[in-house]
């Protein structure tokens, strides 16, 4: 008898692979999914009874191959044609069941969809998470999920993409689709933008395995070793939440309970990253992460090499948000006074923006004006749809408005 959880980790990992197999094969992505997921139902069901097969994944595509021959109703010669054909093709090398797996991540993320659709349809593809569960992970209906991943996989259909690897001159835009989606799905796994948790380790946890398996498959790309080594500041978490959910903000956190294995990962690959040629946005943010997590105590941290860092991310980028991560950083080498020199551009460029008011009143309370400061928090605390962060600001604007009596 094979441990429940075993089969969990391993039909998760598989589906991909095996939904790409099926996809590459008949080239309907909605049927390949319907019978992909019979099959790794029927896989749960019978597996941990029965044991594993001697091929899992051979197995579960000659179970989601009978699914859809039935589903077709074929002939019973096409059925047997059908069946042989992926008989033949069970044992297949490592390298194409990779090339599989890597295919459909491509095509979810392809640059017709918007970033949001390709979250959904990653985490439904290649994630395995059920509808219900991405729908509650973004707080929307089911059925709003459910219309939104329809209409990805319908918009896909339509475009008549072919199940392979993007042609050469299409590649490097692909790419950026993908790195784009999975930063975009930890990001919120690591900050939930809304609700009562920082963190969605189903989220973020989901983007790390799969800018693993990324990384795996195209080891050399730095870009690739850059994404990676930022997600791995997850290492963090466990000091970035009080007892009670509260959030800690970096220069609080107790370090001894980073995890000292994932950091150590994220600095070795932040420098290959920097080493690898060409440097783009994933290196430079992974490197300054690497800065942060070099230091011992926050008072150690290199500020001056993070400021030049921001200021070459600042201008490869654009970002309004890394301009205000520029501010803080020009606060803590040159002083708060110039870290508000440099907000005032972004008031028209992110108008409204809680974070411009929590930096702000950061900025101000450095420099001494309470006030002031408290005013900014409260603003701040009005904005955020993160509960976390919004007890935070209500807090440090308290706090204030007690010393100013």
């Amino acid at each position: 008898m094979t441990s429940t959880a075993r089969i969990e980790d391993l039909l998760r990992e598989l589906a991909p692979q095996v939904l790409g197999a099926v996809v590459r094969r008949y080239g309907d992505f909605d049927a390949a999914e319907d019978a992909v997921q019979e099959a790794l139902l029927a896989a749960a069901m019978h597996w941990p009874a029965e044991g594993l097969p001697d091929n899992p994944r051979g197995w579960l595509i000659q179970t989601a191959v009978r699914r859809l021959t039935d589903q077709y109703r074929s002939d019973q010669a096409r059925r047997r044609r059908e069946e042989s054909a992926a008989l033949r093709e069970l044992p297949g090398a490592e390298p194409a069941q990779r090339d599989d797996a890597l295919v459909l991540l491509f095509m979810c993320c392809h640059p017709a969809l918007t970033p949001a659709s390709s979250i959904a349809l990653t985490l439904r593809a290649v994630a395995g998470l059920s509808t219900a569960e991405i729908a509650t992970a973004f707080l929307v209906p089911e059925a709003t999920m459910a219309q939104r991943i329809s209409r990805a996989k319908q918009k896909i259909k339509a475009s008549g993409i072919p199940f392979r690897m993007p042609a050469p001159q299409e590649f490097e835009a692909r790419l950026r689709s993908v790195l784009h989606v999975l930063y975009l799905l930890f990001n919120e796994g690591y900050t939930s933008s809304a609700g009562t948790d920082l963190h969605r380790t189903d989220l973020s946890g989901e983007a790390i395995r799969l800018t693993r398996a990324m990384h795996a498959m195209l080891p050399e790309r730095s870009e690739v070793t850059g994404l990676l080594a930022l997600m791995l500041n997850d290492a963090r978490r466990p000091a970035r939440t009080g007892a009670h959910g509260e959030l800690i903000p970096l220069a609080e956190q107790d370090r001894t309970r980073w995890n000292r294995p994932a950091i150590a990962e994220g600095v070795r690959l932040a420098a290959t990253a920097m080493s690898g040629g060409v440097v783009g946005e994933y290196q430079l943010q992974a490197a300054i992460a690497a800065l942060h997590d070099g230091a011992e105590r926050a008072e150690d941290t290199d500020w001056p090499q993070i400021l030049g860092l921001y200021g070459l991310l600042a201008r490869l980028s654009g970002n309004p948000i890394v301009e205000l991560n520029r501010a803080v950083a020009a606060a803590m080498v040159h002083g708060p006074r110039a870290g508000l020199d440099l907000l005032a551009p972004l008031d028209k460029r992110l108008p409204g923006h809680y974070r411009l008011d929590a930096v702000r009143g950061h900025l101000l309370d450095m420099i001494g004006d309470t006030e002031a400061a408290a005013a900014h928090y409260r603003a701040a605390a009005a904005r955020t749809t993160s509960e976390p962060e919004r007890q935070y600001l209500v807090t440090k604007a308290a706090k204030l408005n007690q010393h100013n009596r």
